[in-house]
C-alpha cells in the first residue's frame, strides 16, 4: 500500500514520523537551553533538523533526499515537503485568526509605518545583493562559479534565504535560464540557517540590550478589538467546540486564493506572476475571518486553545520540514564566502529596518518588532517574539507588515536578475 502516487510507502512513513517527533523532543530541549536570558527557543527545533540532515541524510545523483539508516533509497523530499507545508498552513492561520480582532484597527492606524518599513527592509535588502554582486565582480565569484549570469542567480537565492522568503525563492527560480536554477536553490539553503537564527536572536537580544519594561511595552502595544463582539456572546452557533470546521474553512479559501496567478508581463517581467502563494493565502483569508469571527449566527472563530496549540505545532513542523532538506543540502553545496554574503543580506535589513522604526518612525518596540518580523518574512521569528513579549498582539503588527513584504521581496529579486 502506497500514498502520494507511490512516492512514500507505509514503511518509510513510519520512518518519517520517527524522524520528525526525535527531531521535536531534541529540538525542545536544546531550546530550552538559556545564555543570559537568550535561548533558541523554537529555533532549537531548526538546529537539529539542520544537524540531523547533515548527519543522517544525502542527496543523490538523482536529487533524492535518502536516509542513512533506511534499507532502501526512497525520497523523503515528499513526505518533508508535506510536513514543512502543513506546518506553514497551521502557523499562518492561527496567526491571522489571533490577529484578525485587532488587527485592522492597528493597521489603521499605523498603515503608513507598516507600508514604509516593509519596503525599507525589502529594498535594504535588495540594495545589500546589489553590492554583493559588485564585490563579487571585483574579488572574484567564487566556487565552481564562472560567469556572471550563475553568480548574480546565487545571489537572489541567497536573498531569498536570507529572508527566509519562499515566495522570492520560487520566482527567482521561474526568473533565471533553467542552467542556472539549482544555483538558486542552494544559494537559499545556504542564507536560510542565518536567515532563521539571526532574526530569532535579533527580537530577544533587543529588549535586553534596551533595558526594555516589558509591562510598559505591552501597554503600548495594546489595540481595541474590531466591531461589537460581545453583543453577540454566546448567542453563536457552533460547527464544534473548539473551532476545527472554522479553521479548516480559512485554510480551504487560503489554498485557493494563494493559487491564482497574475501575470507580470505588463512590468517588462514575461512569463513570470505574482501569487499570494499558500502562505499569504491562509493569512489573508484568516485575519479576515477573525475580525468577523461570525456569518450570521453562525462562529467562524476556533477556540484561543485551538490557536495557540496549532500555532505552536504549525511552527515546528515547517522548521523540521524545512531544516532536514537543508541541512543535507548545506553540506554538500557550503561556500564560507556565500554564507557571509547571506549574513549581510539579514543584517542590513534587519539593522536599517529597527533604526527607521525607532528613530523615524517613532514605533514602540514591541510594534517594531513585530513589524521586523513581519518585514523579514520570518515566521519562526514571530512566534519566539511571541513568547519574549508574553503577548499575542504582536502577531498584528507582523500580519500587517508581511503582505508588503511578500510583494516587495518577490519583485526585488526578479528585478535583480533582470537588471544584472
Amino acid at each position: 500500500m502506497s500514498f502520494l502516487g507511490g512516492v512514500i510507502s507505509i514503511s518509510n512513513i513510519s520512518t518519517l514520523l520517527l524522524v520528525v517527533f526525535a527531531v521535536l523532543f531534541g529540538g525542545y530541549a536544546l531550546g530550552r537551553i538559556t545564555v543570559k536570558g537568550v535561548s533558541l527557543g523554537d529555533a532549537g527545533v531548526f538546529i537539529v533538523s539542520l544537524i540531523l540532515g547533515a548527519l543522517a541524510f544525502s542527496v543523490n545523483g538523482d536529487g533524492q533526499l535518502v536516509f542513512a539508516l533506511s534499507s532502501k533509497p526512497y525520497d523523503f523530499n515528499a513526505g518533508l515537503s508535506l510536513v514543512e507545508s502543513l506546518g506553514l498552513v497551521l502557523f499562518v492561520t492561527s496567526v491571522g485568526f489571533i490577529a484578525g480582532p485587532k488587527f485592522f484597527g492597528n493597521f489603521k492606524r499605523n498603515f503608513k509605518s507598516y507600508v514604509l518599513l516593509g519596503l525599507i527592509i525589502i529594498l535594504s535588502g535588495g540594495l545589500a545583493a546589489a553590492g554583493c554582486i559588485a564585490m563579487g565582480e571585483v574579488v572574484g565569484y567564487g566556487g565552481s562559479i564562472t560567469d556572471q549570469d550563475g553568480f548574480v542567480a546565487m545571489i537572489t537565492g541567497l536573498l531569498a534565504g536570507a529572508l527566509t522568503s519562499t515566495p522570492a525563492f520560487s520566482a527567482a527560480k521561474a526568473t533565471v535560464a533553467a542552467e542556472y536554477q539549482n544555483l538558486v536553490s542552494v544559494g537559499y539553503g545556504i542564507a536560510y540557517i542565518f536567515g532563521v537564527i539571526g532574526v530569532v536572536l535579533f527580537v530577544q537580544i533587543m529588549p535586553k540590550l534596551t533595558k526594555a519594561n516589558m509591562d510598559e511595552e505591552r501597554e503600548k502595544l495594546i489595540v481595541k478589538e474590531d466591531g461589537n463582539k460581545k453583543n453577540f456572546a454566546g448567542k453563536l452557533f457552533e460547527l464544534d467546540h473548539l473551532g476545527i470546521a472554522a479553521f479548516s474553512l480559512a485554510a480551504v479559501i487560503g489554498t485557493v486564493l494563494g493559487q491564482i496567478k497574475v501575470p507580470l508581463s505588463s512590468a517588462g517581467l514575461s512569463g513570470t506572476c505574482f501569487s499570494l502563494t499558500t502562505t499569504g493565502g491562509c493569512l489573508l483569508t484568516s485575519l479576515v475571518l477573525g475580525h468577523f469571527s461570525r456569518i450570521g449566527k453562525l462562529s467562524i472563530m476556533p477556540s484561543q486553545s485551538t490557536l495557540k496549540l496549532f500555532r505552536e505545532l504549525g511552527l515546528v513542523f515547517f522548521l523540521c520540514g524545512a531544516g532536514i532538506p537543508g541541512g543535507a543540502e548545506f553540506v554538500e553545496n557550503f561556500d564560507a564566502m556565500y554564507f557571509v554574503y547571506g549574513i549581510i543580506m539579514t543584517l542590513v535589513p534587519l539593522i536599517i529596518g529597527y533604526l527607521f522604526a525607532k528613530y523615524v518612525l517613532k514605533l514602540s518596540l514591541l510594534n517594531n518588532l513585530g513589524s521586523i518580523t513581519g518585514g523579514m518574512t520570518s515566521t519562526p521569528a514571530l512566534g519566539t517574539l511571541i513568547s519574549t513579549a508574553g503577548t499575542e498582539d504582536v502577531a498584528s503588527a507582523y500580519a500587517a507588515t508581511y503582505p508588503i513584504a511578500l510583494i516587495a521581496v518577490v519583485l526585488v529579486s526578479q528585478f535583480l536578475i533582470i537588471l544584472f
